[in-house]
């Protein structure tokens, strides 16, 4: 509201609220501190996990940042920034989800100091911009090289990524699996290894330990075979792949059909069972004895299809149709008339089997198949799923590693690394962009010192050495969490891709700058209302983000 001449004028809407300068900024900062806050314990091998429960009364129990943060029920809007964030880190490389939120707050909580200072929001954002691209370099310097068939190094980064996600059990076991499965529809496109992760399927299943995870050479699919008269157990599959539903087509325009002798209803009962029975001989003529169906498949065509002993499933989700035609090389059909016989995959072996307490259907023995299915167990349903996290950080991790043919040593190595030289470089800026640079270079310490006090260790004694070897040359130095020792970790076999520690440093330093500049927060009236209702209906008490 402004006057003008004593005349009060409203320019927002009653009931607005609006926070300006110095105090917009504190709110901002102090929203994401919080979310960093809430993830940093979960950090490292010794990190602790989070029981979430939703307004349902579901129950999530993780360790992984991006779920955590995903299930977190924020509120404030610089917060749910800092989730866009953990979500991006999420998609493009899989891991390090909670680095970069853990990252984010600190260095904004470095900048606050700075604004305490009177140095300018937009200064520090030039100066952190500035050491974000100083700290690319040193990582580039500093990365490893990693080949294809190196399978050792590939299993390490995939267990390092695995490590402190519940899936210790059998580390070794669902890092081998990892690592096979993205080899395998790993392609060479111009050169350059490319992985599309979305061929590897994780399928769960609750009912046994956590070793009897596998990797099927194929796709295993949560559907049962269609009718009980067909067999379980297909050998040396011709495998037809559709899309169509195989059922009599309804016209596409509204048409009656008047019937008026019994004649006239049998005749035409009769041309729905011919039509339906040239649909099934069509595919028999084809030589298919397997069928994976999108959409419907008719009672009497399951009779005619269980006749012919060929093995059918239907309503199978339109991913799953894609993954199966990649696996077996398959052409997918929309209509049976131009069905050929070069149109089949071919697979070893099809069956139904009893996996747990339900059926599902599996495809093994795909010729270079180029989708794999990774089915994960565990005794309980919280554990499968939580493994199910880990197996999944880890294929994008190999992919990663894979594409980039780089990596870099975990454990605090790369930070304390980049803390390092970006503290030697800053001078050279000149002006107050130093010491947004210095801050910069305090703010990354904070994932080794998390690391420290998550296993229990007094951060401070582990930072001083850290500091110290990696002054005396020793680029990989990181923190042994286990033995609270300062170790070599390229000799521990602690590597995480180059891309996870670029990106989780790129998008932090990206929120962290965007939420710096903001000096003005209009909150709409609607916002504290849905607030109060909220809190009415749930009646529950919780941390207020």
């Amino acid at each position: 509201m402004a006057t003008l001449q004593g005349t009060p004028i409203l320019i927002l809407k009653e009931g607005t609220q609006r926070t300006v300068g110095r105090d917009a900024q504190r709110m901002n900062i102090m929203a994401v501190r919080v979310i960093a806050e809430a993830v940093r314990s979960t950090l490292g091998p010794r990190g602790m996990d989070k029981m979430l429960v939703d307004s349902l009364g579901d129950v999530v129990i993780t360790n992984d940042g991006v779920t955590i943060l995903k299930e977190m029920d924020v509120e404030h809007p610089a917060a749910k920034m800092v989730i866009e964030v953990a979500k991006t880190q999420e998609n493009e490389v899989g891991d390090g989800t909670t680095t970069a939120v853990v990252i984010a707050g600190e260095l904004l909580k470095k900048a606050e100091e700075l604004l305490e200072a009177d140095i300018h929001p937009t200064v520090i954002a030039k100066g952190y911009r500035l050491a974000a691209e100083k700290a690319m370099e040193i990582l580039d310097s500093i990365a490893i090289e990693v080949n294809r068939d190196d399978d050792e190094l590939l299993k390490k980064i995939a267990a390092t990524a695995m490590t402190g996600k519940g899936a210790e059990v059998a580390i070794n076991k669902l890092a081998d699996i990892a690592v096979k499965a993205v080899k395998i529809v790993a392609e060479e496109v111009n050169g350059k290894i490319e992985v599309d992760t979305d061929n590897i399927k994780i399928e769960k299943r609750t009912g046994a330990s956590v070793e009897d995870s596998e990797l099927v050479e194929g796709i295993v699919i949560d559907k049962e075979v269609v009718h009980p008269g067909m067999p379980k157990l297909v050998k040396n599959a011709k495998i037809l792949v559709l899309n169509a539903a195989l059922e009599v087509k309804e016209t596409e325009t509204d048409a009656k059909i008047r019937i008026t002798d019994p004649d006239m209803l049998q005749r035409f009962i009769e041309q729905e069972e011919k039509m339906i029975k040239e649909m099934v001989d069509k595919i028999v003529e084809a030589g298919a004895n397997v069928v994976f169906c999108q959409k419907g498949i008719d009672d009497l065509a399951q009779y005619y299809l269980a006749k012919a002993g060929i093995l059918a499933v239907r309503r199978v989700k339109k991913s799953d149709i894609e993954k199966i035609a990649k696996a077996c090389g398959a052409r997918i059909l929309t209509d049976l008339r131009d069905l050929k016989s070069e149109d089949l995959g071919e697979a070893e072996i099809v069956e139904e089997r009893k996996v747990g307490d339900e059926k599902m259907v599996f495809i093994r023995g795909c010729k270079n198949p180029k989708a794999v299915t990774i089915l994960v167990r565990g005794g309980t349903e919280h554990v499968v799923e939580e493994i199910a996290r880990g197996v999944e950080d880890a294929v994008k991790v190999v992919a990663a590693a894979l594409e980039d043919g780089k990596v870099v040593a975990g454990g605090g190595a790369p930070e304390i690394e980049v803390s390092l030289r970006v503290k030697e470089w800053a001078p050279s800026l000149g002006g107050r962009e130093q010491l947004a640079a210095e801050a910069f270079a305090a703010a990354l310490e904070v994932i080794p010192k998390s690391l420290a006090e998550n296993a229990g260790l007094d951060p401070i004694d582990i930072l001083v050495e850290l500091k110290s070897v990696h002054e005396q040359g020793n680029v990989y130095a990181g923190i042994d969490v286990y033995n609270g020792k300062v170790v070599d970790m390229k000799e521990q076999g602690v590597l995480e891709p180059l891309r996870v520690k670029k990106q989780a440093i790129k998008s932090a330093t990206e929120v962290a700058t965007m939420i710096l500049r903001i000096d003005d927060v209009i909150a709409a009236k609607g916002l504290e209302k849905e607030k109060e209702k909220g809190g009415e209906e749930s009646g529950e008490m919780g941390t207020e983000f």
